[in-house]
């Protein structure tokens, strides 16, 4: 009676470890065969890494969570052309749903990866500019999504109010990144039709930001920055030369002012991130086709402030300037 016992209860345990295992292999197999969401995101900094919060908390509104409708294959290049394409690769042989690129190198190397996956762009300043669409307002083909272009004028304008002494404004951009040197265009005309005088200077990597930024705060009143993952990823080496100079900092993004900027009108970050994931869903559901959808905009910018910077500068922020102020 006892040997029928103990049978009994190896028996139960061997079919129960069965039923176990065939469920957890039936639950990975599910998993494997859940369309597959590239994300490729250029490098890691504080702008993109919220953009990157921003899809994926719109994807989950519209029904797509990682490992449950969809799988999430996020990749960071850290800056690595090569890594961007071998990136870009991996999804295309994984046959990718869709695919995002987070800032204008990523989604460069998804487009030259394949004409066929629906790509989304993640905050590209100029699609078209960049060669990514045909048009921004018809984009054809497979690629469409969200342009981060900022407010360049307001920005000037932001300047004038807050140092209407200022005369020489300093721009400091990559010369590797289309999207910074389309902002950087506009900015010197912008600035120049306002009476400013300009000087650039320009870097090639994070190497060069040091000692390029310690010249050109030496020569200006204010330095404006565009929206650049070069400069953004070494923000505080161009702060401490600037902070060194007691010379003020308006960069064109948000997060920079949080990072030792003065002020800003900029686009938020969350807001574009949110915007992609949102394309996106529409794109996965089948409900449009990405040529046929144009490139969105943020409708308008917000006014951001660093009232600590401001009284480390020793520099008054007018009220009609914080009044117009949403988060700070």
């Amino acid at each position: 009676m006892k040997k029928m016992i103990g049978f009994i209860s190896l028996l139960s345990i061997v079919l129960a470890f069965a039923f176990y295992k065939e469920k957890e292999e039936s639950s990975a197999k599910d998993k494997e065969n859940l369309p597959v969401v590239g994300i490729l995101q250029l490098t890691s900094h504080p702008a993109l890494d919220i953009i990157y919060e921003g899809i994926i908390d719109a994807l989950e509104k519209e029904g797509f969570t990682d490992g449950e409708t969809v799988t999430i294959d996020f990749q960071n290049a850290q800056g690595d052309q090569s890594n961007l394409n071998s990136m870009s690769t991996r999804f295309v042989s994984r046959n990718a749903a869709l695919m995002i690129g987070i800032a204008t190198p990523s989604a460069q190397a998804l487009a030259n990866s394949s004409k066929d996956i629906p790509i989304i762009l993640g905050a590209v300043t100029d699609p078209e500019g960049a060669g990514l669409v045909k048009d921004n307002e018809n984009p054809g083909q497979n690629i469409t999504g969200v342009s981060d272009l900022t407010p360049i004028k307001e920005q000037f304008e932001l300047i004038k109010e807050i140092l209407p002494e200022a005369k020489k404004i300093g721009i400091i951009y990559s010369s590797s990144e289309d999207n910074s040197i389309v902002q950087a265009k506009q900015a010197i005309e912008i600035a120049e039709s306002m009476g400013y005088e300009t000087i650039t200077s320009t870097v090639s990597s994070t190497n060069d930001v040091s000692q390029v930024s310690s010249s050109l705060v030496s020569q200006v009143d204010a330095v404006w920055v565009p929206t650049d993952n070069t400069i953004a990823s070494s923000m505080s080496t161009l702060v401490a030369a600037a902070d060194n100079s007691q010379i003020p900092i308006f960069p064109a993004v948000d997060t920079m002012v949080n990072e030792g900027g003065l002020a800003t009108v900029g686009l938020n970050q969350y807001e574009l991130g949110r915007l992609t994931g949102q394309m996106a869903a529409t794109v996965l559901k089948g409900d449009n086709k990405p040529g046929t959808m144009p490139i969105q905009y943020l409708k308008e910018g917000e006014v951001i402030i660093n009232l600590e910077k401001a009284e480390k500068l020793g520099i008054t922020i007018p009220k009609s300037v914080s009044d117009r102020v949403k988060s700070q």
